[in-house]
């Protein structure tokens, strides 16, 4: 099974590859995320500040992935630009942490995001009703259909890749002119006394109460507040680099890999700042800060198109999450593939089924991610994931400066645009804000690290036994 480039099938185009990036991307995020920074910030310039310091991480981030994908065109991704640059003990820690906590909680907390806004138009399915109570645990029938959502999804991608592209295509494609239609009529409709009071003090930072009263930061609490407040910005801007994990399955990776992941964040970027443009025009801050159950765009649209418009906005969210978790349901299992080939997981979960993908390692993921389901809410996978996220993205962008001294001569199709100084920026950006994470919002940030630590004993258990079976 090691020839993995003749077992997959090179079936993707480049429309394929940008519309996973855009729809791994665009999940839940954006229509819920806004109510938290407001709250965080307190005013509408600090709301856009904190989604383009995000626009450009994930910009520069994407363009500096370009380089590593060019240089290694092949399943994994991530997981085996780490390998080349670092060692594989560092490599099997972002795969340790990818399974245990980045991949299977992000397609969690998509999955109880869909059932967020599908309790919306069914309320017995509600995340606030119980519907299992087994004593040390309550599970809603909103972690019930999250659940069902991510077995349903686990199926079809079984069923070979064509399946699972037919379905991200098509929901991507549905999902971005829904939104940029969205943008369009809120920007038409918009209440000039509303964003005339939003915009009046547009850079005071201070946290705003749900009485509608605005409190000021300390220097260095301020930072910490939008730190927290990109929590919920960079979860929503994460996952454009599920693309590099399915290089096996894209026609031309070399060229086309790069390109998609340049196309989709930059289409992703421009539309999440448009939509928080469109929020500050439509709601009251208190309004986006306090949103019911923080379904902003769904207040968003009431204002916009009244009660039918509501339901309107929460099934193009359904399509949107739907979408979104095929994506990342598709991509992930393509790193424990990789992680199984250098015999660092499940033997079986480095195979292929008969339609030519990782079926088993898809059922391993599906698992876990059902497991988080019943684990945590929205927000607490929030802030794990982000966190752990950018500590690897950290970690990949500076081995692009380890790789360039360590194979000065090596093949490199497309290099990292504004090479050094934006992986330099960053990277100091990214550390400022894991840091920040860890002093003001420690609770699950630390979580976060010990669960990517534990991996290292793990990773000598595995290393030993392999290395014993080989004897």
């Amino acid at each position: 099974m090691k020839a993995e480039n003749t077992q997959f099938k090179s079936s993707l185009k480049l429309i394929d590859a940008t519309m996973l990036v855009a729809g791994s991307m665009i999940g839940s995020g954006i229509f819920i995320v806004s109510a938290d920074i407001t709250r965080n910030v307190g005013s509408s310039g600090w709301l856009l500040i904190v989604w383009l310091i995000t626009g450009f991480m994930t910009l520069t981030a994407a363009l500096s992935y370009g380089e590593l994908s060019a240089m290694f065109p092949k399943a994994g991704g991530q997981y085996i630009y780490l390998k080349e640059a670092y060692n594989p003990l560092i490599s099997f820690l972002y795969g340790w942490s990818f399974f245990t906590v980045i991949q299977t909680a992000t397609i969690a907390a998509v999955g109880v995001a869909f059932a967020k806004f599908t309790a919306y138009l069914i309320p017995a399915l509600s995340e606030d009703i119980v519907a299992v109570n087994l004593g040390f645990i309550t599970i809603s029938p909103a972690q019930l259909l999250a659940i069902a959502i991510i077995i349903l999804l686990t199926y079809i991608n079984n069923k070979g890749v064509n399946a699972g592209k037919i379905i991200q295509t098509s929901f991507t494609v549905t999902k971005l002119l829904s939104l940029f239609g969205l943008i369009i009529f809120g920007l038409y409709f918009l209440d000039g006394e509303v964003w005339k009071n939003n915009w009046t003090n547009m850079w005071h930072l201070g946290r705003l109460s749900a009485g509608n009263t605005l409190s000021s930061y300390s220097t260095l609490a301020a930072f910490g507040a939008i730190a927290a407040a990109m929590v919920g910005s960079i979860f929503s801007s994460d996952s454009w680099h599920n693309v590099t994990f399915i290089a096996g399955e894209i026609k031309n990776p070399a060229r086309n890999i790069g390109l998609s992941l340049a196309l989709g964040t930059i289409i992703v970027t421009i539309l999440y700042i448009l939509t928080n443009i469109m929020y500050t025009g439509m709601l009251s801050l208190h309004d986006i800060a306090y949103a019911d159950k923080d379904r902003v765009a769904v207040s968003a649209a009431n204002h916009i198109f009244g009660t039918a418009g509501t339901i309107g906005i929460a099934v193009m969210i359904m399509v949107s999450t739907f979408g979104c978790n095929n994506g990342l349901i598709m991509a992930g299992a393509r790193v424990y593939y990789s992680m199984a080939q250098d015999g660092l997981f499940f033997k079986k979960v480095g195979t292929l089924n008969k339609n030519s993908v990782p079926g088993f390692g898809l059922w391993v993921q599906c698992l876990f991610a059902c497991i988080w389901c019943v684990s945590g809410k929205y927000g607490d996978l929030l802030d794990m994931i982000s966190f752990v996220v950018v500590m690897f993205y950290m970690l990949t962008i500076f081995g692009i400066f380890i790789l360039r001294k360590k194979r000065p001569d090596a093949e490199r199709p497309y290099k990292a645009f504004g090479y050094p100084v934006l992986p330099i920026i960053y990277i100091a950006m990214g550390m400022a804000f894991c840091l920040l994470l860890i002093v003001y919002k420690p609770r699950f940030t630390w979580p976060g690290l010990l669960i990517t630590l534990v991996g290292i004993p793990v990773y000598y258990l595995i290393k030993n036994n392999y290395r014993s079976k080989q004897l």
